[in-house]
């Protein structure tokens, strides 16, 4: 085995591909469009909300469903703005679902530009969270998560508004890159309102299996949270100082509370 060979043991990049007179060989062209038409399918495919909401509601924790202002697939491509922000229907619902208390943390499940990234990786992600929360004293209170589709990143500042959170954690399908259709970003903001701008997150990125891994994603996830709660800030002033931290088993105890709607 060549040197080459050797490094493309360990990295999906594209390296050392050979290639056959001027062009590549079948095998890695064939391969490249199929990763291709996989980052193009992950963009369009619709999220499956039941699926979606079912097993996150699995983990003990209630949803409710929004949609954003881009009323179909094609609007929100071609209209970002539109996803950033919720439909009148929406708006009104989160209006309604008063919290019993002032929640801590609102958690969004927005689809993005990968829904296949929410159906595998949003719940899963979320098991290994709580299970670190749940260690956390004061306990956190959590509004139920709120499921969004065809939403950006930005929907959650407004979300987290709605139901009085001191602080929105999205998590999001990410643009599909050519090797990762299904990458999940995580964005925290403290006082989330309309309006709050990138520098006021921050930004855990490519949380899968093949990346970064649920139990190191949830570990950074919930250090962030915690500096967070106690600091009043998210953003460029908020650095990621987490040090590497024990696997925890992800239990499904009751040692967090949820603030359900009255």
């Amino acid at each position: 085995m060549d040197a080459w060979e050797q490094l493309r043991r360990y990295t999906p990049a594209r390296i050392a591909l050979g290639r056959s007179g001027i062009s590549l060989p079948t095998a890695q062209q064939l391969a490249f469009q199929l990763a291709h038409a996989q980052a193009r399918d992950a963009v369009h495919r619709a999220l499956d909300m039941d699926a979606t909401a079912a097993a996150i509601e699995a983990l003990g924790m209630p949803t409710l469903r929004a949609h954003s202002a881009a009323a179909d697939r094609a609007s929100y491509l071609q209209r970002p703005d539109l996803g950033r922000q919720l439909d009148e229907g929406s708006t009104l619902a989160l209006q309604s679902a008063g919290m019993c208390e002032a929640p801590d943390l609102c958690i969004v499940v927005a689809d993005g530009l990968s829904a296949l990234a929410i159906e595998r990786h949003a719940a899963p992600f979320l098991a290994a969270l709580l299970a670190r929360l749940r260690q956390d004293a004061p306990a956190w209170r959590l509004t139920p998560a709120v499921l969004v589709r065809q939403a950006r990143v930005a929907i959650g500042d407004g979300i987290g508004a709605l139901l009085g959170a001191q602080l929105v954690l999205v998590l999001i399908g990410e643009r599909p890159g050519l090797s990762s259709p299904d990458s999940l970003g995580l964005y925290l903001t403290w006082t989330p309102r309309r309006g709050r701008t990138d520098a006021e997150r921050n930004c855990v990125s490519n949380v899968r299996p093949a990346g970064l891994d649920y139990p190191e994603a949830a570990a950074r996830t919930a250090w962030l949270l915690r500096a967070a709660r106690e600091r009043g800030l998210t953003g460029v002033a908020l650095k990621d100082e987490s040090a590497p931290l024990p696997r925890l088993e992800m239990d499904r105890g009751e040692d967090f509370t949820l603030t359900r709607p009255a």
